[in-house]
């Protein structure tokens, strides 16, 4: 087998990641979790779902591992970490959520997430999803909207993952 590739995956992205549990992590805090007991500190963004319901919609975040610190915030428009480029979603509300620390590859520098990297979503409110980063223990995701969301985030320990309920008026009655 030949490992030079690898290093050079690991190196290019600035980060060196050790397997553990099922979970990557920084060689440091893998080897802190080991002694301690602990999970692993990164965890791995393996996919996203979404789904309507009657009087909301839902996206998932699916993680190996726990699910790490998650920040959701509006911004004006989406954009790729690290290009800046601007993401391709149609919508005039947009949604960032960042989760940390995670990463969405393994130790090899091979990706791991399974879910769409940009995709159009036709439900009530959720228009659109795109992965737009996986960068120095950082996994960012876009939404988008065409009118302002309410919403409600919260996680979910076992399975492991982040939910966005989207509110609104119920299309069941």
């Amino acid at each position: 087998m030949h490992h030079h590739p690898r290093r050079t995956a690991v190196a290019a992205a600035g980060i060196l990641l050790t397997a553990t549990a099922g979970a990557a992590a920084p060689a440091s805090a893998a080897t802190q979790s080991a002694a301690s007991g602990r999970a692993p500190a990164t965890a791995l963004v393996v996919d996203a779902h979404w789904a309507g319901h009657c009087t909301f919609d839902r996206l998932v975040i699916h993680v190996r591992g726990t699910v790490p610190p998650v920040t959701v915030k509006p911004v004006r428009h989406l954009r790729y970490d690290g290009s800046g480029k601007r993401v391709p979603l149609a919508g005039r509300y947009f949604l960032e959520i960042k989760l940390s620390p995670a990463a969405a590859h393994n130790q090899a520098g091979k990706p791991v997430y399974r879910g769409p990297r940009l995709l159009k979503i036709h439900l009530p409110k959720l228009k659109g999803l795109a992965l737009t980063g996986d960068f120095e223990g950082v996994v960012t995701f876009g939404t988008a909207f065409k009118t302002k969301p309410h919403y409600k985030a919260y996680t979910v320990p076992r399975p492991a993952r982040f939910v966005l309920d989207i509110k609104h008026p119920n299309i069941c009655s």
